[in-house]
């Protein structure tokens, strides 16, 4: 039954994949995955049919699914709101104007890749950051006439990349570790800056080097109708007045992270929303409208994360996933490759870079400790690691960025996203690994 059972936990993940690059719907796709799963491994399909403390497949589904619902939709809501009326009261093309102004058309990507950056590292929640950029990405792929599927990979480099899970990241990546290992946000730091460093220099040369190939194969950027226009002529705000709503975002997430937590974006994405009225107010053309059409972008892109968080649900609770994570966690050899591994995979099998570190860490941390594994060292590993096949097709925030915010299809737009959240990531990982092993911030 176990054999069968792990046959199902391959293919379910493989069919979810396989659906996603097909432009099959993720809400769809989900479900049925998550079905093959349950069936193999005997679950019981519905709590009526389950005995006392069996996890059946409706209920852990809906559980994961309506579990990250009432998690995030206060953010996904305030985000996908401001993204919108940045865009319509024209702060965003206001920005962006000005940043090609100041650095030419070549920077149009490192301009995205920076803001992104600046956004994560201020505590903005990695899918707020991809809602509120994309006005401006949109923008600015349009002036320098880019080829528009490639904006997902440059969102997601700035945002998941070097700062998600970089020494001094208040996302929740970098902090995970700190409960299971008694460390700080800044362990390993040494070696952290070594490897962001890498990573955004590398990441962005490679990124620049696989969109100027499309360009060269006569790739440019198409219009579409819902796209926000660009008019030359319109009257925008002040660039610098424009910036303060997402200033307003990052200083307030910063002030009130340590304390709220992920509820700091409430009040800094409100706040940003009205720091964007006051200023772009008489430039708006249809301030309600904006709000209306960023209620509904939030509803269809935390619907489809939460579609792949409810197939985890029910993946965790198969036998299968429990022999898988005990495999993974009792790698031989080096610590810190066996922790990199466990963490990379079970990251991979649930979708969720911190769903790879609170199932692995758990089991991973009493036992390396006990060897006299430096903290810092795995603490730094872990973080990098959960931040690479994490990054599969059918990831949350892949699924929320490609489809739902930029409106592309996986098959055209996901592979440039591998390349800087998949492979990026891994180099970067075996670099900390191997600067570790020689002593470096140990």
């Amino acid at each position: 039954m176990e054999i069968l059972s792990m046959v199902g936990l391959i293919g379910g993940l493989a069919l979810l994949i396989v659906l996603t690059m097909k432009g099959v719907n993720i809400l769809i796709a989900g479900p049925i995955s998550a079905l093959l799963v349950a069936v193999t491994s005997g679950m019981p399909l519905f709590s009526q049919l389950a005995g006392k403390d069996e996890a059946d497949y409706v209920t852990s589904y809906m559980s994961g699914f309506t579990g990250f619902i009432a998690s995030w939709y206060l953010m996904f809501l305030l985000g996908a709101v401001f993204g919108k009326v940045m865009e319509d009261s024209g702060a965003a093309d206001s920005v962006s104007k000005w940043i090609v102004g100041k650095l030419g058309m070549k920077y149009a990507v490192l301009a995205i890749v920076l803001a992104c950056a600046v956004l994560t590292f201020g505590g903005v929640s990695l899918f707020v950051v991809a809602f509120s950029v994309y006005p401006m990405a949109i923008s600015l792929f349009k002036q320098a006439d880019l080829p528009r599927r490639f904006i997902p990979a440059t969102l997601a480099l700035g945002s998941v990349t070097f700062t998600m899970t970089s020494a001094g990241s208040p996302e929740i990546q970098n902090w995970i570790p700190i409960e299971y290992l008694g460390t700080d946000a800044y362990a390993g730091w040494e070696v952290s800056i070594i490897v962001a460093l890498f990573m955004a220099t590398f990441g962005y040369w490679w990124l620049k080097r696989i969109i100027q190939k499309a360009v060269n194969k006569g790739e440019r950027f198409i219009d579409r109708e819902t796209d926000p226009t660009f008019d030359t002529n319109r009257n925008l705000p002040n660039p610098f007045l424009a910036m303060i709503p997402l200033l307003v975002v990052l200083i307030i997430s910063y002030i009130f992270h340590d304390k709220l937590a992920q509820s700091a974006l409430i009040i800094a994405l409100l706040g940003g929303v009205i720091a964007t009225y006051i200023v772009g107010r008489k430039y708006s053309k249809n301030f309600w409208e904006a709000f209306s059409a960023g209620t509904v972008g939030a509803i269809i892109a935390i619907g489809n994360t939460a579609a792949v968080v409810g197939f985890g649900g029910v993946a965790k609770n198969v036998p299968a996933f429990t022999t898988a994570v005990e495999a993974m966690t009792n790698i031989p050899g080096s610590p810190l490759i066996g922790a990199a591994i466990a963490v990379s995979v079970i990251a991979g099998m649930t979708g969720s870079s911190s769903g790879g570190q609170t199932i692995a860490l758990p089991l991973l941390a009493p036992h390396y400790l006990d060897m006299g594994v430096n903290a810092e060292a795995l603490h730094r590993v872990v973080a990098i690691s959960s931040g690479a096949l994490d990054s599969l097709p059918h990831n949350g925030y892949v699924v929320t960025t490609i489809q739902s915010i930029c409106g592309e299809k996986h098959s055209a737009a996901y592979w440039p996203v591998a390349a800087t959240t998949v492979v990026v990531p891994t180099l970067g990982v075996i670099i900390a690994i191997i600067l570790f092993s020689f002593g470096l911030g140990i």
